[in-house]
């Protein structure tokens, strides 16, 4: 069982930086892929950044490539997104997952495939 409590979120203006960082409980933190997700009022989740146990390969959709990156302290059992440059469509309640996996090397896109969710936090972007 994995626990996660995301924190960091908060109301900023168009092409500030935020940092999100989400606190992990349980054991075999690195057993488990991490993703980022994000979902806006009316939309569906959509994942903004995802993330293999070992940390060595993530996943960006086009629409946040080169302005977001997650990272990962399997020491201190805390994923991290860093947001950067950001615009008004990025507004949405931010939630990280965690997925049990058998390789450290593979990470998922797809919110159908994480096991445990955080509660979410509120991104909002002012332009």
């Amino acid at each position: 069982q994995v626990q996660l409590v995301e924190s960091g979120g908060g109301l900023v203006h168009s092409g500030a930086s935020l940092r999100l960082s989400c606190a992990a409980s349980g054991r075999t933190f690195s057993t488990y892929a991490l993703g980022w997700f994000r979902q806006a009022p009316g939309k569906e989740r959509e994942c903004v950044a995802a993330i293999s146990g070992n940390g060595g390969r993530a996943y960006y959709p086009d629409s946040v490539k080169g302005r977001f990156t997650i990272s990962r302290d399997n020491a201190k059992y805390t994923v991290y997104l860093q947001m950067n440059s950001v615009k008004p469509e990025d507004t949405a309640v931010y939630y990280c997952a965690a997925a049990r996996v058998l390789s450290s090397s593979i990470y998922f896109d797809r919110p159908g495939l994480y096991n445990y969710w955080g509660q979410g936090t509120q991104v909002t972007v002012s332009s």
